[in-house]
């Protein structure tokens, strides 16, 4: 008779873990709260137009492809890829720069911007070459629950290249004086959730991911990914219940014995949460076997929640890209209006995204689908809809200037999303979107374990365990989580 094991949660993490356990023979239970699969990255279709409710940018293909060869698949036998070209466009105060997909293109958008920085970038981009190939052939894959796991001759031999002391706003300045250059290079970070001067400049390696790996979109929306990684769970024979809210862990002598939702009672021999951990450990474990203590989670640096519509226009926009960044006001005010005193933003930079640019099918004929995103800290009160239609229409009307055209006039479907639904949606702790932020001081042994400290056959995965934020470290995280099973209880 097989092992068994139910895995909390799927989101990318929770998919992948259940995926990877039943590879290797194990009986395999998904219990997702909310009635489809994607976590954060659920679909939402109304009125003709779809939307993806979480991530929108697709990077590091490489990983996505490592993932699914894993299972003797390809990407392309789940959905289409299309590289865009541009990337995506930032607007400032002043007109706007399309960042092309094309390497050397890019050099002399560079060099136009600020002459003989374009022989920097080559040298910037090697550089971050190497990290990436380092950071994720060598330090992602780890659970990171031991520093002798990165007694490895390659990072010790590269530990000085790797950067991992110095910030990455200090490494982008030594190359670049421009200050649009330089919010250009440190924008890719954001999706680690921590400010520039914050994180490690080891993560330079997601400005390679940015600029040599691409931006790429899977045709249908990220949703994409999430039916595709469904339909192989479901090949694999992991079964799901769905619209089943886990309410307790029932553990015995370090040892859970069964898992309890509102509707019925699980049993297994291994559990691996992919719900929020601080969640995990404060609602569904008794105190004793909680591995940290409030004060531990009450000292942690999280990444942003983020303010979010979803809007349908009823006609289609002129001259705008798919992604667009719109850093038309002062970074630093509203940085220090997420990390260092938070409080909702009064100048927001935000980001918008058109799939309907790429995609006919999101879409009815003739009109457009947007995503606006404003990133906002986690943990704010006061999430009204009166205070998000203040800000909805503060930043359609700084997009409408930058495009010559009438946006609001033309809704004619809006959906917010902020704080209070993480909290409500995925007992997201303190409301935040993109988990821990990816300080060194919250870096791989440094975060918290994918193993309970107290409770010998409970595991964790997702965006607040290794290896962090982002897709392609919740697919990995996955992989590792099961990794650590199959190793302890083969």
């Amino acid at each position: 008779m097989s092992k068994s094991v139910i895995v909390i949660g799927s989101g990318f993490a929770g998919l992948s873990a259940a995926s990877f356990m039943a590879k290797a023979g194990w009986d395999v239970t998904v219990i997702e709260k909310n009635g489809q699969p994607g976590g954060r990255a659920r679909q939402l279709k109304e009125e003709g137009f779809t939307f993806d409710m979480g991530p929108s940018w697709y990077w590091m293909p490489d990983v996505f492809e490592h993932y699914f060869n894993a299972f003797g698949k390809k990407t392309e036998d789940y959905y289409q890829l299309i590289r865009l070209d541009p990337s995506y466009r930032v607007y400032w105060e002043k007109g706007y720069m399309d960042v092309p997909a094309s390497y050397e293109e890019l050099k002399k958008v560079f060099e136009s911007e600020e002459p003989g920085s374009a022989a920097f970038l080559d040298k910037y981009i090697q550089e971050a070459a190497f990290k990436y190939q380092v950071g994720i052939n060598k330090l992602v894959y780890k659970p990171g629950r031991s520093v002798t796991e990165f007694m490895d001759r390659d990072i010790l031999k590269g530990i000085f290249r790797l950067d991992v002391f110095t910030s990455i706003q200090k490494h982008i300045r030594k190359h670049f004086k421009s200050p649009k250059l330089r919010q250009l290079m440190e924008f890719p970070v954001l999706f680690l959730g921590a400010l520039p001067q914050n994180t490690p400049a080891l993560y330079s390696l997601m400005n390679y991911a940015d600029i040599v790996g691409g931006t790429w979109y899977p045709k249908g929306g990220m949703y994409a990914v999430v039916s595709a990684m469904y339909e192989l769970a479901l090949e694999l024979g992991v079964k799901f219940h769905f619209n089943e809210e886990v309410r307790e862990i029932v553990v015995e002598n370090n040892q859970a014995t069964k898992l309890i939702t509102q509707h019925d009672s699980f049993k297994a021999d291994i559990i691996i949460s992919g719900a929020d951990y601080h969640f995990t450990e404060t609602k569904l474990l008794p105190q004793a076997y909680r591995s940290y203590r409030e004060a531990y989670w009450d000292k942690k640096i999280m990444a942003p929640s983020c303010l979010l519509y979803y809007v349908g226009l009823n006609k289609k926009l002129d001259n705008v890209l798919h992604h667009s960044l719109f850093f038309d006001v002062p970074f630093d005010q509203h940085a220090g209006e997420i990390y260092d005193h938070p409080q909702w933003p009064t100048r927001p930079l935000f980001y918008v995204s058109v799939n309907s640019v790429t995609d006919s099918q999101v879409a009815p004929a003739g009109c457009d689908n947007i995503v606006f995103l404003v990133p906002v800290a986690s943990g704010l009160e006061n999430d009204t809809e009166d205070l998000r239609e203040d800000y909805f229409k503060r930043i359609v009307k700084r997009m409408e200037q930058h495009t010559g055209q009438s946006i609001e006039d033309a809704v004619i479907y809006k959906k917010t999303y902020s704080v209070s639904d993480f909290t409500s949606d995925y007992n997201s702790f303190r409301g935040n979107a993109y988990g821990l932020a990816n300080t060194l001081l919250q870096t791989a042994v440094f975060k918290p374990a994918c193993k309970s400290r107290k409770v010998k056959n409970l595991f964790y995965t997702g965006q607040l365990t290794v290896p962090g934020p982002g897709v392609p470290p919740s697919l990995i995280s996955g992989e590792v989580v099961s990794g650590e099973v199959l190793k302890e209880f083969g």
